[in-house]
């Protein structure tokens, strides 16, 4: 029993930590460019991840192990936060957020294509109504709606699902929290080359929302999120406490709404429960 409320208690850590990531990202958004954002953060977590390291004296990942954790840095270093920076320049965070009720399924989708599991036909049924959800929000969202910006945040929840699954499979051999800090370390030399290059002519100006957004996604969304998250993952297993996932959306919302004073539609929160149905029926029949 302990070790079941451990799981969940860090699981659901995790997810509340996950779901500030688009909110603070438009903050940053609206001083910092996104190629800087996503540079700078992936820096900062890289240095800590690597002192993390250091200090529990953790071995060096073996080669064979090098493919994946270069999956999972394209994935969750670097294409889902450059991707969401660029969308969110196009669309509001409470908009974007309803993209990642997708996020649980994707990752599933590509827990089949790299796992090689099998789903039942439901899975399918499910997953073809959700995306059919997300394509009429988009399509129906009056002025909100940016198609260039949509189309981001899809390529996003792709890239972010090929990252968690990947990562998923290559915990069960580093562990959780080892996984995200030497994907970070691995894009550490591009990252630094690129946050040099993108560099901000001048600092004078930038408001201090904009510091904190990079602090908040450098340090909890890059680094501290993946400790709770993949801790959970380890102690209640990847089925369970993944379900966890499913409640993003309605936190991320809620951030949206009561920091950045957006407008939450009636739609909005209708669209992402009926995203959080057809996820959850996936994922029931996944095996």
């Amino acid at each position: 029993m302990k070790t079941s409320m451990e799981a969940w208690g860090s699981g659901l850590a995790g997810v509340v930590i996950f779901s500030g990531s688009l909110p603070a990202t438009r903050v940053a958004v609206a001083d910092f460019s996104p190629l800087f954002l996503t540079s700078a953060r992936a820096v900062i977590a890289a240095l800590l991840g690597a002192a993390l390291l250091l200090a529990l004296r953790q071995p060096r990942p073996s080669r064979d192990t090098l493919l994946s954790l270069a999956i999972v840095a394209l994935g969750v270093v670097v294409g889902f936060p450059l991707l969401t920076a660029l969308a969110l320049q196009y669309i509001t965070s409470a908009h974007s957020i309803v993209f990642v009720g997708l996020l649980p399924l994707a990752t599933a989708i590509f827990g089949v294509l790299r796992g090689g599991e099998r789903p039942k036909p439901l899975f399918w049924l499910f997953s073809g109504i959700g995306s059919a959800t997300v394509v009429g929000f988009a399509l129906n969202s009056g002025g909100e709606v940016s198609l260039f910006g949509d189309l981001l945040m899809v390529a996003a929840i792709v890239a972010c699902g090929l990252g968690y699954a990947e990562g998923a499979k290559l915990s069960r051999r580093l562990g959780g929290w080892q996984v995200i800090s030497w994907a970070l370390i691995l894009s550490l030399p591009l990252m630094a080359i690129i946050a040099l290059v993108s560099l901000p002519e001048t600092f004078a100006g930038i408001d201090g929302g904009a510091w904190a957004g990079l602090a908040y996604v450098s340090v909890f969304s890059m680094l501290i999120g993946f400790v709770f998250w993949y801790r959970g993952l380890a102690l209640g297993g990847i089925a369970a406490v993944g379900q966890l996932q499913l409640l993003q959306p309605f936190f991320g919302l809620l951030l949206a709404a009561v920091l950045l004073h957006e407008r939450v539609s009636p739609l909005m929160l209708a669209t992402t429960l009926a995203i959080v149905l057809c996820v959850a029926g996936a994922r029931k029949f996944a095996r």
